[in-house]
């Protein structure tokens, strides 16, 4: 059910930003409708990037997380490993990779979420997880040694603590809130149009936003790699028809390739 409601203050004390408001992302990584949810909030960033810092938080429901960690944490190898499988296993890899920054990993974000849109392979083994870590550009070593960490786990359980405390009950579910601490925030749960979070963002700022020029899409899939068609004709306010036209030609010029599911299209950066 999609409800938008007031909030108190966030449950730390955030500094001043460049970007005055400050957007949570409650995700589910595993959910089906994450893919839907990522296209707006590639074209909020596309369209208004300098208006808001975003942080995602991964609200996996999971009585089991200290079981899955001990399964883990007790291989001792990492051929031992690969055949673990749990649930819990996808949210604690996210917070492994965000060890190596935080581009880092909204990269491996990004690379999860089109494996599940696929439903290629088992996302919930490590060994799949382990090779979206390669995919991703990480660094291989460091991210297994950081996937079996207290840290990594303990990072999960900080965003389920978040989200208990900001009384989210569904994902997924924004949170904005402005650069003055002491206002209160505006949670928003469920799945909207891109065109009422673009009015929220209005509405905060308390004025008419400027919407930037989007880049080129050489540009584009140098920042997200694989986009659906869909997406891009989202971001470029075209037709489907035409961006499937476009991306058609990028083919041709081998700078994207093209990956077919269901009745739609992705498109990743050769």
């Amino acid at each position: 059910m999609n409800t938008i409601q007031i909030m108190p203050a966030p449950p730390s004390p955030t500094t001043t930003l460049s970007r005055p408001i400050e957007l949570y992302v409650f995700i589910d990584p595993l959910a089906p409708n994450s893919w839907d949810l990522q296209a707006i909030i590639r074209k909020l960033q596309v369209n208004y990037n300098q208006y808001f810092t975003l942080r995602f938080v991964l609200s996996t429901e999971l009585a089991s997380l200290n079981v899955a960690c001990q399964r883990v944490n007790s291989c001792n190898s990492e051929y031992e490993e690969i055949d673990v499988s749990h649930p819990v296993l996808p949210s604690i890899a996210v917070k492994a990779a965000e060890l190596q920054g935080k581009k880092a990993g909204y990269r491996y974000l990004m690379k999860l979420q089109e494996y599940v849109l696929l439903n290629m392979k088992n996302v919930r083994s490590c060994s799949t997880l382990l090779e979206i870590a390669k995919e991703a550009n990480l660094d291989i070593q460091e991210f297994q040694t950081d996937f079996q960490s207290l840290e990594a786990s303990r990072a999960f359980q900080s965003d389920l603590c978040i989200t208990r405390e900001m009384d989210v009950e569904e994902v997924p579910s924004f949170v904005f809130f402005n650069e003055n601490i002491e206002d209160e925030g505006l949670k928003v749960s469920g799945n909207y149009s891109y065109e009422v979070y673009e009015q929220i963002l209005e509405e905060l700022l308390d004025g008419e936003l400027i919407c930037q020029q989007p880049p080129s899409v050489e540009e584009l899939f140098k920042r997200y790699h694989t986009l659906s068609t869909k997406e891009v004709a989202s971001i470029y306010n075209i037709t489907e028809q035409t961006a499937d036209r476009e991306l058609k030609k990028k083919m041709l010029q081998q700078k994207v390739d093209r990956i077919n599911y269901e009745e739609s299209s992705l498109w990743r950066l050769k």
